[in-house]
């Protein structure tokens, strides 16, 4: 069986997933930002089968790579990564928030920071083949404004959200491409639309389906050999924002994500 991590395991779709991977026989790596939450999640979870416990806050950077870090020591022989936490529009009233980095808080935590979890956790993934990278997205994709990445002018939640999810795809197949011969498979999908989540019903959006519905993709992908390079809407392959596969548009991300991130941040 795999050792899986996923992030934002807590609540809604990643806890779901979590549970059917345990009781499938799985391994199951459940990151949370909660210490309690987290370590509560854990103890259910070991009355199904195995699974551990990991901490940090994804809007702090220093974190992830700190999480990066303790998953890579305490399981170098890791299979599957599933960047499934992510921040939603926000309530309608809401303005635009920063992280502790000082980032626009969606891009930050549904784009940069699965960026840098995965750079962490790259050497242990290619450390054998067949193993997989799950990059929880959306149907809902905007162009990022390169001139304005951080989203300082018009700002508006539910556009961040997009242009947060079209990075996610178009760093997706850009990274893709660049494992294509290391046994590596990275592929993103949208699970179900308006899941009965927490992060939904914070937007102020009736939920049209349930993390039941959403689930089996990310099962798939996480389980099953798919291929590499991958957009899926649920189960079935679909095709994401058309320039998310633009090549200047992967490479100009490229350039200011490690704008972004500091001289520090490497490359996967």
């Amino acid at each position: 069986m795999s050792t899986i991590l996923i992030t934002g395991a807590t609540s809604g779709l990643g806890r779901y997933v979590a549970f059917e991977l345990v009781r499938s026989g799985h391994l199951v790596l459940a990151h949370g930002r909660d210490r309690g939450r987290t370590e509560r999640l854990v103890a259910e979870l070991r009355s199904e089968g195995d699974a551990e416990a990991f901490v940090a806050d994804l809007a702090d950077l220093a974190q992830v790579r700190r999480l990066g870090a303790e998953v890579a020591e305490a399981r170098p022989r890791l299979d599957v990564l599933v960047n499934n936490a992510g921040a939603g529009a926000g309530s309608p009233d809401s303005g635009r928030e920063v992280s502790a980095d000082g980032h626009e808080l969606r891009l930050a935590v549904n784009y940069l920071a699965p960026v840098v979890l995965t750079r962490a956790l790259l050497p242990v993934l290619r450390a054998h083949s067949r193993s997989r990278i799950v990059n929880v997205g959306s149907v809902g994709q905007e162009p990022v404004d390169f001139d304005d990445p951080e989203f300082l002018r018009g700002y508006a939640g539910f556009a961040a959200y997009c242009r947060s999810k079209f990075a996610l795809a178009a760093h997706t197949f850009a990274l893709a491409e660049e494992l294509a011969d290391t046994g590596v498979a990275v592929n993103v999908l949208h699970p179900a639309t308006f899941m009965d989540t927490a992060m939904v019903r914070e937007g102020g959006m009736a939920p049209l389906s349930s993390v039941a519905d959403g689930a089996p993709g990310v099962l798939a992908l996480a389980t099953q050999e798919l291929g590499t390079g991958g957009y899926f809407d649920g189960t079935r392959p679909a095709r994401a924002h058309e320039r998310t596969y633009d090549r200047q548009v992967q490479k100009r991300l490229a350039v200011v994500t490690d704008q972004l991130l500091g001289p520090t941040s490497g490359r996967c």
